[in-house]
Formats: C-alpha cells, structure tokens, sequence
C-alpha cells in the first residue's frame, strides 16, 4: 500500500467514525430506550373488537407499530400512543376484503377507484374481478395499482381485453378467450393474480357452451401457477342442464360468484343453482368438495328468493362480497360490502359469522399475505369501524324482493397498513 493510498484509508476511517458519533449519541440508553420504544405509531381506544378468526368479542385497544397489529389489550393508556384515535365504543373488525369488486378504472369500462369504496365500504383489501385481460392487465398493475391505498390483487379475465369493452359482451366472440396469452399474464403476475375469471352467462358466451370455462381452466393449469382459481361467473345461463355441467367442472378451491343469482336466461328461463325452488344436487356436489360459494351482489346478481332455498338445502354463502362497479353502485340494491354483510345478518346469520365471511374466509381465498384477516399480534394493521344501527330497516334485492331487518352495518372509519383514513394524520404521510 503505497503512504497516499494509507493516508485516503485512514481519512475514510476517521470521517466514518465522525458520522457515526453523533448517530450513537442519539441512541437511547437504558429506560429511555424502552420508554421509545414503547409507544404505539397509533393506538386506537375504546374499540368494540369482533375477529372471528380468534373468538373474540369485547371491548379492547388497539396499538399499531410499523404497519403491524402490536399489541391487543383491556386498556392501554392513551400516552402510549404518538397518535390515538378513539373508535367510540364502535364495531371494530379485521379489514373487510371485498372478493369481488371492480377497481380498474380507466381500463375497464366499469371500475372504481378503490380508495373511492373506502368511505363506503370500509374495505382495506379488494379483489378486481377480471377487470383486466392479458392484454391491459399490466395497465391496472403498473398505473392503477400502485396509486392507492387499499390492498389490491386480481383475477385475469379470459378474455384478453377483460370488461373494457362493457356492455359489449366480451365473449360473443370466442376467439377472445385465448389460453397461452392469458397463461402467462397469469404467471408473469402471480403475485398478485389469484387465477382467471370468466363469465358464463348465456347473454356473455351466447351459445359457446362450456367452452369459455374450459379455456379458463387451462390456462390456469398452464401458467403453472400453484393453486390458481377460477372465478365463475353465472346468471342466466343457457340452459338448465349447462348449469349443472358448469358446477361439475369447477375444482376446489374455484369461486363460484354471483351464486344466489335469479337472473333468468335470454328465454326468460330460471337456469340458476336453485331451479323450480330445489338446489340442482351439482350444486350440493360443488359445495362439498370446496368450490367457494360467493355472494357477489352487484346490480342484478343476488335473489333473496334463490338464497333463502340454496341455504335451507345446504348451501350457505362461504364469502360475501359486493361486486361494486360504476353501474351496480348506483341500484336500489345498494351492493356496498357494509350494506350486503347487513342483508345477511337478516337472513339470519350471526354477525359474528358475517363479519367472517367478509374478512377471514377472502383472506384464506387470496392466500398472499399471512395473517390477512386477523386483528393477531404480528397481522397487516388493516382495521374497519362500523356502527350497528339498530332498529327497523328495509333490504332490497336485485330482482325487487324485499326483506325486512332489525339492524345494519354503517361505514364509521378505516385503517390501512396502520394509517388511518382522515384524522389522526400521520406525519410525513405515507401508506405503510
């Protein structure tokens, strides 16, 4: 080593302990270190918490570090917090995940922005329901994605330009639904996709059968993709017998969405799960070999009529979701998640169970990200406020069924990656 290659090592090695000084200075010691240590980024009081996924049900704080659930305690005391917002003594949940919704906008012909749901839904995590073919859905991953707040993933519609072309009907055409491309948009995103979806609706797939599901199969057992699903959307569909052929086609682990529609088929004919008011035992069959049961409500998709007979005859919903879009937002329906978890409650299922199927079963269904769905130590700090309303309420459907209940579910603030909508404001703001 020459003495100037000496001399630059040494001048390296002072400036490096120079700049480390102050930094170390800065460092608590002792009790300071644990005091800082033990303050909360947020700390949410007087919460009336409901996480089916751990039985519990009671009045509990809330502190949040570093994006995580940190501490679920009686009492905390409100100086632990940098930042406390107090719930009120309000219904406090897991994140609710919506399965089914449509959060493409710009792309698809029928997407909302998903941070626009929030005040609405209180949603911290949304599943775009084929929104996007092999063709954009790299638009909704590189533009649409990023510039949000709430948790996005995604199913690959079959069709290569997904629903941009709405009302158009995407596979009057079959040549639409290409399997190698979609395989591979399937696979070059499998981080974020869940699968592929399809809609088998005789006013989507016109007389092409089961020939749309088929190619939607393939191309998930193509991309290679462990455990990618189907998404099945029915409704109407051609015939009588086709429906039961679709459910016998459906593998575990499929979602089969929209399934208490009463939508009859372009010949007025009901061709549903529930036919002349009994459950086609292919239903039954699917339910127990664990194809997932979706609400998916939207704006012409749940019958309270076709509900009522499925659940008596054994098949309750696995998951509900709102299937909200830009056309269903604005129907008597109402499919905003809140609002349809509500309908249920009316059916009889106990808000414990709702709130389950709203937050802990989607989260199982997505599989990306571990503990989604809890409000467990170590879990994404995604947390829905609710206030239960009680008293007399009237419920609608999408074929003009009514129902009444004794309470529903109003949106009262969310969090998302410990970052609360509104105010507390967290400084520098940022979303995790």
């Amino acid at each position: 080593m020459t003495p100037h290659d000496l001399k630059r090592r040494q001048l390296a090695l002072a400036g490096a302990s120079l700049a480390a000084a102050p930094l170390m200075a800065a460092l608590p010691t002792g009790a300071s270190a644990q005091a800082a240590g033990d303050k909360f980024d947020l700390l949410v009081r007087n919460a009336n918490v409901l996480d089916p996924s751990q039985n519990l049900n009671g009045k509990r704080d809330i502190g949040i570090r570093n994006g995580l659930v940190a501490a679920v305690e009686a009492s905390i005391a409100a100086e632990r917090g940098n930042r406390v917002l107090d719930a009120g003594g309000k219904l406090v949940t897991p994140g609710l995940i919506d399965l089914h919704a449509h959060t493409f906008p710009f792309g698809s012909a029928i997407g909302i922005p998903a941070d626009e749901l929030v005040a609405h839904q209180c949603t911290t995590t949304v599943v775009s329901a084929g929104d996007g073919g092999a063709n954009n859905i790299a638009a909704w991953r590189r533009f649409i994605v990023p510039g949000g707040r709430t948790r996005q993933f995604g199913f690959v519609h079959i069709a290569v330009a997904g629903l941009a072309g709405f009302p158009v009907p995407e596979l009057f055409n079959i040549d639409y639904a290409q399997v190698d491309v979609t395989a591979r948009a399937l696979a070059e995103n499998a981080d974020m996709l869940l699968g592929v979806k399809v809609r088998m609706s005789q006013n989507v797939v016109a007389a092409y059968g089961l020939e749309p599901l088929k190619r939607a199969i393939a191309a998930c057992v193509k991309s290679g993709v462990p455990g990618a699903k189907i998404m099945c959307h029915i409704g109407g569909v051609a015939d009588r017998a086709l429906m039961s052929q679709i459910l016998d086609l459906l593998r575990p682990g499929d979602v089969l969405t929209h399934c208490y529609s009463g939508a009859p088929n372009n010949a007025g004919d009901f061709t549903n799960i529930v036919q002349d008011g009994k459950l086609l035992p292919a239903a039954l069959s699917a339910k127990q070999r664990g194809v997932v049961f979706d609400v998916g409500h939207g704006g012409g998709s749940f019958d309270y009529t076709v509900a009522e007979a499925a659940i008596a005859q054994g098949c309750p919903p696995d998951t509900i979701s709102s299937d909200v879009h830009v056309f269903s937002a604005n129907t008597p329906g109402m499919p905003y998640l809140p609002w349809v978890m509500s309908k249920f409650v009316g059916l009889g299922f106990p808000l414990e169970r709702v709130v389950a199927m709203a937050t802990q079963a989607p989260a199982r269904v997505i599989g990306k990200v571990a503990k989604l769905g809890t409000l467990q130590v170590g879990a994404p700090a995604d947390l829905s406020m609710l206030e239960v309303v009680e008293g007399p309420v009237s419920f609608v459907d999408t074929r003009n069924n009514k129902r009444d209940g004794k309470m529903f579910l109003r949106p009262a603030g969310t969090v998302t990656g410990g970052v609360a909508y509104g105010r507390p404001y967290q400084a520098p703001f940022s979303v995790r």
